[in-house]
């Protein structure tokens, strides 16, 4: 059901008087089932609009409005679709006890692939919701795939839905729905010739399939004795060279790149990045793909014009995968600042030293890393991708917390380092400590990929 949160001043919805809490129940004599139907039935110019009230008292409005009138209902979040699936290489089983609560969600739900770009398995939807995508033209999708093969796909997920990707795919082909693909590659479940018939079956469905992404398995202590494992330096590289040859074939036939490795894979086979030419416009990047290779590129252009920290060292923390990337910058670091900067390899005791993107690094860890050796004045620069909202760590450390525990540093969070240092500079200048501390951490918009952090497959 759909439930009002807000209702915007000025709006037909505040003419009606809706109240705070109230069900919408049918537009046009349709159900309304969550956000996606209230958006999509709200489009009508003529509408029958279901409510029923906080107090249980039906009401039913007809409403006639100009195109571009907003309705203006803010209804409350959907309940999240959770998934179906037993993933072999699950990440969520890889949680220890006190990670932060929100993250045993295991979510698998459409309308975020829709709205925010997360990849879905697809194996929750009867023929009803498959239909309702084709219906509400919900495109492009971004759909994990792993494998085409049913028997192998099933493997992987442990659900009997699994092998019906291809007829999915192949109808949202047909209804001229597109889709952004992903494999998440586990050595010897869905890698060599399984890669191989993926790549073909998803390349011959045709341009509706828009992209596909191949990234590592990741796994924690906590789940590394699951049947899957790492990938071997060895195996990233094979890997890379069939994304590599898919990418060719794309390029000569259809004029576009199509298949792309993840940066972790790069990391992982010991090989460098490749150029920013290589991630064409950069679509993926929120998904591990391209994000590094972004941010080294607006790194090195933005070291010139850094301001000057003369007389301070600023300390850089982050993960295992991005700590060698900063060490080969921090002498033209600090010829542009005039500042002592080290970085910081922040192990990760929290997952286990196997996951190296700073984006999941514990506030604790964090911490005792920049701890060592502090020195009164010391600017710390974190990786806000490891925050949430409340700016609290996977630990459910506050931020305010680490802040107190490493008093009289100055803690500034930040996305991409040539903001954040811009920022902290502002900070030191004007002491506004009190807005380093809120939003202005949080990404800007209109920008993906972030400072210090390696998607998580």
């Amino acid at each position: 059901m759909v439930r009002i949160a807000e209702i915007e001043e000025g709006t037909i919805a505040d003419e009606l008087q809706l109240e705070i809490g109230t069900r919408i129940v049918r537009i046009n004599g349709e159900r309304v089932r969550d956000n996606i139907d209230l958006t999509f039935l709200l489009s009508d110019t003529e509408l029958e609009l279901e409510t029923v009230s906080p107090a249980g008292e039906t009401i039913v409005y007809d409403i006639a409005r100009d195109p571009g009138d907003p309705m203006g209902i803010v209804p409350a979040p959907d309940t999240i679709r959770e998934c179906a699936n037993e993933c072999v290489f699950c990440f969520i089983d890889g949680n220890p006890k006190d990670v932060r609560p929100s993250l045993w969600l295991r979510d698998d739900d459409f309308r975020l692939s829709f709205t925010y770009g997360s990849y879905v398995t697809l194996t929750n939807l009867g023929p009803k919701g498959i239909q309702r995508l084709i219906d509400q033209r919900l495109s492009p999708l971004y759909v994990s795939v792993h494998a085409t093969e049913p028997e192998v796909r099933q493997r992987l997920l442990k659900n009997d839905r699994a092998g019906l990707i291809l007829e999915h795919l192949r109808r949202f082909a047909e209804a001229g729905l597109e889709v952004h693909t992903q494999v998440v590659l586990c050595p010897e479940w869905n890698d060599g010739a399984h890669l191989d018939r993926t790549i073909d079956d998803l390349w011959a469905i045709g341009p509706a399939v828009r992209s596909l992404s191949v990234v590592p398995v990741g796994l924690t202590k906590y789940n590394v004795n699951r049947p899957v494992r790492p990938l071997t330096a060895d195996e990233a590289k094979q890997a890379i060279e069939t994304v590599s040859a898919a990418r060719e074939r794309a390029l000569a036939e259809r004029g576009e790149a199509w298949a792309y490795a993840g940066d972790e894979m790069y990391f992982i086979a010991g090989l460098d990045l490749p150029s920013q030419a290589w991630y064409d416009e950069g679509a993926l990047e929120e998904n591990g793909v391209g994000s590094v290779r972004s941010m080294l590129t607006e790194l090195d252009e933005g070291i010139p014009g850094l301001p000057r920290f003369d007389g301070r060292r600023i300390r850089i923390a982050t993960g295992a995968s991005m700590a060698p990337l900063f060490a080969a910058r921090v002498e033209a670091l600090q010829r542009a600042t005039g500042a002592e900067v080290e970085v910081i390899h922040v192990v990760n005791d929290f997952y286990g030293a196997m996951v190296t993107t700073a984006g999941l690094l514990a506030g604790a860890d964090i911490r005792d890393a920049l701890s060592r050796g502090l020195q009164a004045g010391d600017l710390c620069l974190i990786p806000a991708e490891a925050l949430n909202a409340d700016d609290c760590f996977i630990d459910s450390l506050p931020l305010d917390q680490m802040r107190a525990a490493l008093d009289p540093a100055v803690v500034v969070p930040g996305h991409h380092l040539i903001d954040t240092l811009h920022r902290s500079a502002e900070v030191l200048r004007g002491g506004q400590e009190g807005e380093a501390a809120g939003g202005h951490h949080r990404r800007p918009e209109g920008r993906s990929g972030g400072l210090w952090t390696v998607a998580d497959a």
